[in-house]
């Protein structure tokens, strides 16, 4: 295989491309058909569902099994990680998730509440594969790309995502709305159910083909020849104790992943329960009206990305990557207020704009800026290991306090205005963050 210098454009492409191919699990998958597939499920009034002994709200249900997903993410990851760093190949495991997740993907298929806790498997495997591959893929970046780089691929990296996602969910959107084009029989609720279960498919195929481009041309990493031993296996753990004490002695590092690890706690919890939130709580007149106004949303979304990652990296180069992520906080503790407020699918279309503006954005130039302050190594495996951890156990905490709150008092809408808080906690703690690099 042939062995691309760092910063080279035929790299850079190749490490932006994976986007093009994983984008297309949460769009599709995480933000929009899935979630209409999954409510169409409980058609009637009740959205209790009967599990694990008890009953669940049909939401909080999908927000518990979620944190828990992010749960075993967080400790897998420092584990995964270090047995990478000590083999020297970080590609077979960037591989390896992404095909449970591809496959995984094509199990939702089969989802069916007769067998709710097979068909949670798949979704919960869908999950693991997808932010999984993210921790090798994201660790990546500064070994491919020079700091002055970084910014620019980042953002073209999410930029290609949403163009690759959109294009499918377009397809997706074609089989749901029109499957006696496809050849999808059926009354019209059978069809359009039966049009979702293909989509899934198609996300895991398109997942799985399109990252082969990246493989071919990402460098494996450092062969060692050494061998995983079960003295190896908490190697990440020991490193990420070894990268904490690193980052302490670090005030802008620091300061930077403590802001990072509140905001980002809200920014991903709205991400996984948007479309969720429009199922429920926004009045669409009717199913096919709903499914419409809500595949629309996701791609208005997806559009408007594409233009606030470009502002957003134009804005960081000209204010600076922390005054510009304060204003994005800014805007989205107001888009949290406003959400408690919406009821009508117009109200529901203005905050789709409004959060396709700075989601991709807030992605891009978080991961970009943490790269940037690292200080100089080689270990950069462990150092994303860390940024990982801290996302998903952010994760993890957002969604059970989102679903605890769905599940005791009944309505999203309390969740959501509640994430309010860890958006203004961000600004503050963003504010701290000093320009200089130690302490």
């Amino acid at each position: 295989m042939k062995i691309y210098p760092k910063g080279s454009k035929k790299l850079l492409n190749a490490w932006a491309f994976y986007d093009w191919a994983n984008s297309v699990y949460t769009l599709t998958i995480a933000s929009t058909i899935f979630p209409i597939f999954y409510g169409a499920l409980f058609l009637t009034d009740n959205k209790q569902i009967h599990i694990f002994g008890t009953d669940i709200k049909n939401t909080a249900l999908i927000s518990f099994i979620t944190a828990f997903a992010f749960l075993v993410i967080a400790f897998l990851s420092p584990i995964l990680s270090g047995i990478a760093d000590f083999i020297g190949n970080k590609k077979v495991f960037m591989k390896f998730f992404c095909y449970t997740g591809g496959l995984a993907c094509i199990g939702l298929n089969w989802f069916s509440l007769d067998y709710i806790y097979l068909s949670l498997t798949f979704y919960f495997l869908g999950l693991i594969g997808y932010w999984g591959s993210l921790v090798f893929y994201n660790s990546y970046l500064p070994d491919i790309a020079f700091p002055e780089q970084q910014d620019k691929i980042s953002a073209k990296g999410f930029s290609l995502g949403y163009i690759g996602s959109v294009l499918l969910l377009v397809f997706n959107l074609a089989m749901v709305m029109k499957p006696d084009l496809f050849g999808i029989t059926g009354t019209e609720g059978e069809a359009a159910m039966k049009a979702m279960r293909y989509s899934f498919i198609t996300v895991g195929i398109w997942w799985i083909v399109f990252s082969q481009y990246t493989y071919d041309i990402l460098p494996k990493g450092v062969k060692t020849g050494n061998k995983v031993t079960k003295s190896v296996l908490f190697n990440g753990f020991k490193e990420l104790k070894l990268v904490f004490a690193d980052i302490k002695e670090d005030l802008r590092l620091m300061r930077y992943l403590r802001a990072f690890f509140v905001y980002s706690m809200a920014v991903q919890t709205i991400m996984l329960v948007a479309t969720y939130f429009g199922e429920q709580e926004v009045d669409w007149g009717g199913e096919q009206d709903k499914t419409m106004g809500l595949i629309v949303s996701i791609l208005v979304i997806q559009v408007v990305a594409i233009l606030g990652a470009f502002l957003t990296s134009r804005a960081s180069e000209k204010f600076g990557n922390i005054k510009t992520l304060i204003v994005i906080n800014f805007i989205w503790m107001c888009l949290c207020f406003y959400g408690y407020f919406v009821e009508t699918p117009t109200q529901f279309y203005i905050t789709a704009m409004c959060v396709g503006l700075v989601m991709g954005g807030i992605q891009a130039l978080s991961r970009s800026t943490y790269s940037k302050f690292l200080p100089d190594t080689n270990d950069t495996t462990s150092y994303f290991s860390f940024y990982d951890v801290a996302e998903k156990i952010g994760i993890v905490i957002g969604m059970v306090i989102y679903g605890t709150i769905d599940q005791i008092t009944g309505s999203m809408r309390n969740a959501i205005l509640f994430l309010f808080v860890f958006f203004l906690i961000g600004i503050i703690l963003l504010l701290k963050v000093p320009k200089s690099e130690k302490i």
